[in-house]
């Protein structure tokens, strides 16, 4: 049942009854209260959040109007003009929407917040005032109601007079009062059916039109969008269509890069690294640079332009040339290097370095390049990998670690070209080849570790061979640090029992420079790069071999790194020299190896045996 009529009559007897009818609608008006103050915060925070969607989408729309598409060649097609222009027609096409929206919001503070808050204000909040004044009123007539029945009967009859006429005052002004009351709760319980759902009413009505609007905004915009996807369409076509053709020229470009090279018949154009060198103890750097040869007047524009930096184009300098001369890796540790002489600059010599072999026939064809004219010195060496050979590695090797292991940029630090020729010359005599180097003050260490590089990389084969190349880069590509190393050492047992002998005595010495890289300078890395070149490289000198460059410095690297572990496999037969060492195979393993108190041997455990190994010819895990 819902609330109970208040009678008037009922007001003059104020009965327990009537109070808690008044208590009721009370309640009621307190509920509505609040209901309408709950609801005019959430209109608000809905106001607020679709005024922050307007924003958003109005944002969105500008971004859309101000990009356009950039187009390939000199002229777009009717398709590609519609595609570009389409950004415009949906940023068009979101601002009516949001201006529409406004309009809405503007609406619904009209026709909802501002007539439920002044029914709140006016009618609950007078209300409100009335019941306070009622409750005031039921005090003071009922407290000169107990004043007069307590007087005493012996007062004066003027002064008992007085006191009634005053409680009747108060009784017929708390009674008008009350009616006055009544009327206004049961007036304002009937006004909110009608003043609280109207507002309401012409809340959905707002919302239906802005989705109204919306509705014909996107019956306009159909007959646009049809034509878009016909564009749209249109242009995926075409892209299809010629996709296959570009990747077929470019298939050919990559299969023959020289043939389809931009040149002109004025200039020949692309990148060189530029030597500059700078004053002790600086030594040289390599720039990047993007030159450009202008053929008739022999005039080389060098640009310094680095994409690393951003992508700013520095400084140009231009060169004359007189001559340019193919620069050999004897005299220079770096491959594809060219000499060029300039006119304008009489006995300066600028050093190039071309990007590839390719790379330099073409820099070689395009400025008359020439081969350099060897001298005796300068002629080449017959190196082998033999007695001969392993003698002089083992005879470096000790001179190095005896003399220069602490030294700064061991065997990055090159010795004077002429004479590490005549170091390995002299060295691959059988008659001088018996010079102790550790103790000959005629050689410095860096013109040993260039002769001992020179001689690596002068073998007929490289140590670690052309046929195993690949199989030594391809772990070194992927799989875990783990299963690198397994497959490495599975290849080292493939190289011919000279190799990894030689390779055993390189990579304990290259463990030692490393453990003294805080003085030296040359970590594990470090000797990556020198010897990864050195020891192992394709045979055929291509793009995709030179990429293959920071691959090798990875296998050297893992070579190096695990030369001194406790677990040992044989890598090289032996045969027991005496009573006190093991006898072996190739791939024996070793346990709880332990360097021995003689010099160049390890103690280990063999099928139950303990006995000397010579260090040299096992793998150390």
């Amino acid at each position: 049942m819902g609330l109970h009529p208040l009678e008037f009559s009922e007001s003059y007897l104020d009965s327990p009854s009537f109070r808690e009818k008044v208590k009721a609608h009370e309640a009621e008006l307190d509920k509505t209260n609040r209901f309408i103050k709950e609801l005019y915060k959430d209109g608000k925070n809905l106001i607020n959040a679709t005024k922050q969607l307007a924003m958003a989408q109005r944002k969105f729309a500008q971004c859309l109007g101000e990009f356009q598409f950039e187009y390939i060649g000199d002229a777009k097609t009717d398709d590609e003009r519609c595609i570009d222009e389409s950004l415009q027609e949906f940023s068009s096409f979101l601002r009516n929407l949001e201006d529409q929206r406004e309009l809405m919001m503007r609406n619904i503070t009209e026709t909802l917040m501002k007539p439920l808050e002044k029914f709140r204000k006016e009618q609950l909040g007078s209300a409100k005032a009335e019941r306070k004044k009622y409750e005031k009123e039921t005090e003071k007539y009922y407290s000169s109601l107990e004043k007069l029945l307590n007087m005493s009967s012996k007062k004066k009859e003027p002064q008992l007079q007085e006191a009634d006429g005053q409680v009747e005052t108060n009784r017929q002004h708390f009674q008008e009062l009350s009616l006055e009351y009544v009327c206004k709760l049961q007036e304002i319980q009937e006004r909110k059916k009608f003043e609280c759902v109207e507002p309401m009413l012409a809340f959905f009505q707002t919302v239906f039109t802005f989705y109204h609007q919306g509705y014909e905004l996107a019956k306009d915009f159909d007959h646009y969008k049809r034509a878009l996807q016909i564009n749209i369409q249109n242009t995926r076509s075409r892209f299809e269509a010629t996709r296959s053709e570009v990747y077929e020229l470019m298939k050919k470009i990559k299969d023959s890069p020289q043939e389809y090279r931009q040149t002109s018949p004025i200039t020949s154009e692309g990148y060189l690294y530029v030597q500059e060198k700078r004053p002790p103890p600086f030594g040289s750097s390599w720039v990047k640079r993007y030159c450009t040869f202008v053929k008739e007047q022999k005039i080389l524009h060098m640009a310094t332009y680095d994409h690393r930096s951003g992508g700013k184009i520095g400084e140009t300098e231009s060169v004359m040339l007189k001559s340019c001369v193919r620069k050999t890796t004897d005299v220079l540790d770096r491959r594809f290097c060219l000499d060029i002489e300039t006119t304008d600059r009489p006995g300066t010599v600028v050093t190039v370095q071309a990007l590839s072999e390719d790379d330099h026939k073409f820099w070689m064809q395009a400025m008359g390049g020439r081969e350099p004219v060897s001298p005796l010195h300068m002629q080449s060496i017959d190196t082998q990998l033999d007695e001969v050979g392993f003698s002089f590695v083992k005879n470096s090797i000790n001179a190095i670690e005896k003399r220069g292991i602490n030294d700064q940029g061991l065997f990055r630090v090159v010795g004077v070209s002429s004479k590490v020729q005549k170091l390995l010359s002299l060295m691959m005599d059988e008659k001088s080849s018996e010079v102790d180097l550790s103790v000959s003050d005629e050689w410095d260490v860096k013109t040993i570790t260039s002769a001992l590089k020179l001689y690596l990389r002068s073998l007929p084969e490289p140590l670690m061979t052309y046929g195993l190349y690949k199989e030594f880069i391809i772990p070194a590509k992927s799989g875990s640090p783990e299963a690198r190393l397994q497959a490495i050492h599975c290849l080292v047992h493939k190289l011919p029992e000279k190799n990894r002998l030689v390779l055993g005595l390189l990579m304990n010495h290259l463990a030692n420079v490393a453990a003294n890289s805080k003085q030296n300078l040359m970590t594990m890395a470090n000797l990556g790069v020198v010897f990864g070149p050195t020891l192992m490289r394709s045979e055929e000198e291509t793009v995709a071999a030179i990429m293959d460059l920071k691959f090798q410095n990875i296998v050297v690297e893992i070579l190096i790194e695990h030369v001194n572990s406790r677990k040992a496999k044989a890598m090289y037969p032996c045969e027991a020299e005496h009573d006190s060492e093991l006898s072996f195979q190739v791939g024996a393993i070793f346990h709880d190896v332990t360097v021995s108190r003689e010099p160049g041997w390890l103690e280990g455990e063999l099928e139950g045996k303990r006995g000397l190994i010579p260090e040299n010819y096992v793998e150390l895990l």
